[in-house]
């Protein structure tokens, strides 16, 4: 059931590659930036599966939108402090976006739903 929201199949996609780069942050990062992207990074997979299996998801979908938004801050001080490069950054920004559009599209469709 999961596989047929694009969205899922996409987040999947991209935290296997945030988990792979942020085991290459350096040894004084790990504890910091690294986790705090991991963290947020699973905690909207979470979201996701959460929503997908909620009939009133608005709420949910609200706040996997502010992950997206912490999660292009975390990249932009790895990308600041030189823990991933331009082409990473580049590709996480637009993954992020993309993502952010498939969840603000959701979002605006719940919200145009006739109550029950």
């Amino acid at each position: 059931m999961k596989e047929d929201y694009p969205v899922f199949t996409k987040w999947y996609k991209v935290l296997d590659w945030i988990m792979d780069t942020t085991e290459k942050y350096p040894k004084s990062a790990r504890f910091t930036i690294a986790t705090s992207t991991v963290n947020t990074s699973t905690a909207l997979l979470e979201g996701i599966i959460e929503a997908i299996y909620t009939k009133d998801r608005t709420h949910i979908l609200e706040k996997l939108n502010l992950y997206i938004e912490k999660l292009r801050v975390y990249m932009r001080i790895a990308h600041d402090r030189r823990y991933i490069s331009v082409r990473q950054y580049e590709y996480i920004s637009e993954e992020l976006n993309e993502t952010g559009k498939m969840i603000g599209g959701w979002l605006k469709r719940e919200k145009t739903k006739l109550p029950v």
